[in-house]
């Protein structure tokens, strides 16, 4: 396990570290357990470290799972919370005497884990890369204030986010000559791309999908205010017909809303499986997005993978694997979305054009293009590391 002389990392291996895992669901959840899976057959070992608990038993032993050894410190706190504060000594000891040749921190919204975890790295002399999964935004100041970004760059870390538009909010918090690369998040091109032959669904009605945590910051009440303003800038004679897949506490209040209004060409199936989300994909046409705080959007990557024209925010993390007019429509406003909607309905030509574009042409965001990208960013921290 060493860099060879010509730069390039060969066999290490990788700390991975993350307040939120498997079994919680969640973007960042999801991309840390496919990184860790990627880099190991790419050949690398790798083990991840994570305040998120596996059901009842919160043994702190390293377990095996599915391939990939897990750390688990799980207070056991009401909702599995992901907080574990006294985990730290023992973090540092495994880290310390674990042979592992880099730290990969993995932050959220609120990451106190992850903190914590790039700070016991960094002490230790071990070089560490952070990405930031999140959109800083109105936070700002307060993390400008608390200075730990900044104290990581000068450490030597390698900052990175998932999106140029996640990196520059990154860059506003540490000094300015600070380099936050982008390293996107990454998709089994192969597991989600629609197969040749597969015989078009027909238009009408307009089949429509939407994939998201039903939280209040994904914005699941303007998704739904938005697809019915599409209806109403659509002609009656054109059908429509929308899912809007995931779980969470906003959910049951929209149920009931859709139900109260007689609302019933959109449906709220709940949490479906990622086979079940791509069979969706391959029968339906368009994947809108409401959210604005979407520092990437894997749902959006993985419609655009399946074929699907795109209908999604502009400013947002999707704008780097979206191009307006070839393989989406970006709107500026809720109102510009539903007209973009509506423009799909009712302009059969426009919608196979995007259609046909993705289905021809790949994302640049492939796991063996980020596993590449990933292990670029630990030879520039271990760079860094060996320059201060």
């Amino acid at each position: 396990m060493s860099i060879l002389p010509h730069g390039t990392l060969e066999g290490v291996k990788v700390a991975l570290l993350s307040d939120c895992f498997l079994p919680r669901l969640g973007g960042i959840e999801v991309q840390v357990a496919d990184l860790a899976h990627h880099l190991q057959r790419a050949g690398h070992e790798v083990e991840v470290f994570t305040a998120t608990g596996n059901g009842a038993d919160r043994s702190t032993t390293p377990r095996d799972e599915q391939g990939i050894i897990v750390h688990r410190f799980d207070l056991g706190l009401p909702g599995g919370i992901p907080i574990n504060p006294l985990a730290v000594p023992e973090v540092r000891r495994r880290l310390q005497g674990g042979g592992f040749a880099v730290a990969h921190v993995h932050m959220g919204v609120v990451s106190p884990f992850a903190v914590d975890a790039a700070r016991t790295a960094l002490g230790l002399g071990l070089p560490t890369a952070v990405t930031w999964h999140c959109v800083i935004d109105g936070s700002a100041p307060v993390h400008r204030a608390l200075g730990y970004a900044a104290r990581w760059a000068e450490r030597g870390a390698a900052l990175s986010a998932v999106s140029a538009m996640a990196a520059d909010r990154v860059h506003r918090i540490v000094p300015p000559q600070t380099r936050v690369s982008v390293l996107p998040n990454g998709i089994d091109v192969a597991r989600w791309r629609r197969p040749e032959g597969l015989a078009d669904v027909t238009v009408p009605p307009l089949r429509i999908v939407a994939a998201q945590r039903m939280v209040r910051r994904k914005r699941p009440d303007a998704l739904i205010d938005l697809l019915l303003r599409a209806r109403e800038l659509v002609p009656s004679g054109i059908a429509l017909q929308a899912e809007v897949v995931g779980d969470g506490p906003a959910r049951e209040g929209l149920v009931r809303r859709l139900e109260v209004d007689g609302v019933d060409w959109i449906s709220l199936p709940g949490r479906v499986t990622r086979k079940q989300l791509r069979d969706l994909h391959w029968r339906s046409h368009v994947f809108v997005s409401a959210a604005r705080l979407e520092a990437f959007g894997i749902a959006s990557l993985e419609a655009r993978t399946a074929g699907l024209a795109l209908v999604v925010r502009e400013g947002t993390g999707a704008r780097d694997f979206v191009s307006m007019g070839l393989s989406g429509l970006l709107a500026d406003t809720d109102d510009g979305l539903a007209e973009a909607v509506a423009r799909l309905a009712t302009r059969p030509t426009l919608l196979a054009k995007l259609q046909q574009h993705n289905r021809r042409v790949p994302p640049a965001e492939d796991w063996p293009t980020v596993v590449k990208s990933t292990v670029a960013e630990y030879r520039r921290a271990q760079q860094q590391a060996t320059v201060r």
